[in-house]
């Protein structure tokens, strides 16, 4: 072979042409013990803490040192380790990257407790379409979270509808809670102008960081993964890159069996065209689960072989609660909020997260409501004795999975099991029947000046449940009662007060 034709093999087939731009990128991940974001003397390097560029994973020395290949400008982060955080900005987003790679990078972390029991806040969707919208998100959620004691919270993406440059002003509302916060990207959280798949996130890597990361709390591993890919027609599939799979294996390798590994995404686990490559990597591991948003919707989906999981029991994956809803759409209440319902008739709202170890419990939220209100009654207020005794009751709960049991009792008779069923709510239905009308005037204003934006037609909910009146109820008044308890024994209960004519 001659020296020509060597060189030329190197620098363009696509081993040599990877190996040509690759750099060694040297650092030190140290205890920042006077918080002052800078290594100075007496502050020790930390060890066995993994850093990464998004696809290969290395860990500091016994002195915190670390050395990894990296592109000239590829984006370098720390793994914050359990009982370490990262420093966070003014709009508490943690700051656990460096992109520019002048010199030696230095990955300051500061001590801290990890309690084994801990709760995380979990957003979907808060899909703001300019500053009224963001003001909804602050109004309808973030003010009654404000001093919570969570560890920390996380946007499943679709922060923004289609402008990226809200996304801070986003983030901003989103800090006064005062806790860190970690987002994921959406597909209307992309650069749109973008040529190219890998430049769709330039915006969101300049407010939150790489699109594709991880942390540590406690006994459980969070991987943040952008699974939304552009194709060159401008078109996106659910996807997961060849180097995120590389990425996830690569620090798997890192994580003990016992730790739970949650991954977060925004479009749904089950809708990835390669979800399988992923499943291989988990499926192994006695404790996993994965949540994510985009659907507009909250289900709870136990993934088995029908979807290409070969692990011993099925995997848990949360399509969680949006906080825009469906979009921000409906009549608006009396403090100028649109009521938001998501498609299934469930309303808008987020999750807390409970850990313990590595085992885990989720408790839907509704916006600005009690805690305990976790599900709708439909049935007539106003009731024949005819009527009775040939309608159901149906119950919308709004968490309600394939595991929950749905009972209920009339006055103080005997409980009564009640059956999962495929319905749509009655009551999104009803409202989404006014949309014939929105170029109706009242007082003046059209309908869609009221409504907002038009709303989908609802999807036939996975979480509502029916049963048959008791034969035999007499004329008057009557207490329904539901109870329904969940896949974690959290036990949730609500009345409906009617009357028998």
């Amino acid at each position: 072979m001659t020296r020509l034709l060597f060189i030329l093999l190197i620098v363009f087939t696509p081993a040599g042409l990877i190996k040509a731009k690759t750099t060694i990128q040297k650092g030190v991940v140290f205890n920042d013990l006077n918080k002052n974001n800078s290594i100075d003397s007496g502050e020790p390097g930390i060890p066995s803490v993994c850093v990464s560029n998004g696809k290969w994973v290395v860990k500091t020395d016994q002195n915190g040192r670390f050395s990894i290949e990296a592109e000239p400008g590829e984006t370098v982060f720390v793994i914050k380790p359990p009982g370490f955080a990262v420093p966070v900005s003014e709009i508490q987003v943690p700051q656990y990257w460096n992109k520019s790679q002048s010199g030696e990078i230095k990955f300051p972390l500061l001590k801290q407790e990890e309690p084994k029991k801990f709760d995380a806040l979990f957003f979907g969707d808060t899909q703001a379409r300019g500053m009224k919208e963001v003001n909804y998100i602050f109004h309808d959620v973030v003010e009654e979270l404000i001093g919570s004691k969570a560890a920390f919270g996380v946007t499943l993406g679709d922060i923004v509808a289609d402008d990226p440059e809200l996304m801070d002003d986003v983030a901003a509302g989103i800090a006064q809670i005062g806790i860190p916060w970690y987002n994921i990207i959406g597909n209307h959280d992309n650069d749109r102008d973008a040529k190219t798949n890998d430049d769709r996130d330039n915006t969101f890597e300049k407010f939150f960081g790489p699109s594709t990361y991880a942390f540590e709390y406690a006994d459980v591993a969070f991987i943040g993964l952008n699974d939304i890919f552009f194709n060159p027609d401008g078109k996106y599939i659910s996807h997961f890159t060849d180097r995120q799979l590389e990425f996830v294996k690569n620090y798997l390798a890192f994580v003990p069996e016992n730790k739970l590994v949650v991954l977060m995404m925004h479009s749904p686990i089950v809708a990835c065209d390669n979800r399988e490559a992923m499943f291989r990597l988990l499926e192994n591991r006695p404790n996993t689960f994965s949540v994510s948003g985009h659907v507009h919707e909250q289900l709870n989906l136990f993934v088995d072989e029908k979807l290409g999981w070969k692990g011993k029991t099925p995997h848990h994956h949360l399509i969680n609660a949006t906080v825009c809803g469906s979009w921000w759409c409906g009549l608006k209440d009396e403090t100028g909020i649109p009521h938001a319902t998501m498609n299934d008739g469930a309303p808008n709202g987020y999750s807390i997260i409970s850990f313990d170890g590595n085992k885990y419990s989720v408790q839907f939220k509704a916006a600005r409501r009690p805690a305990d209100y976790q599900m709708n009654i439909y049935l007539p207020d106003d009731l024949t004795k005819t009527m009775a005794d040939t309608s159901h009751i149906l119950v919308n709960v709004f968490a309600g999975s394939e595991k929950s049991v749905v009972e209920m009792q009339v006055d103080n008779g005997n409980w009564i099991k009640m059956e999962k069923c495929k319905t749509i709510d009655p009551e999104i239905l009803r409202m989404h029947q006014l949309s014939p009308y929105l170029d109706t005037e009242i007082n003046g204003n059209k309908l869609d000046d009221i409504f907002g934006y038009s709303m989908d037609y609802p999807s036939v909910s996975t979480h509502i449940w029916k049963a048959a009146f008791p034969k035999g109820i007499k004329p008057g008044a009557h207490k329904l009662t539901v109870q329904s308890t969940d896949m974690y024994n959290q036990t949730y209960t609500a009345h409906r007060v009617f009357n028998v004519n």
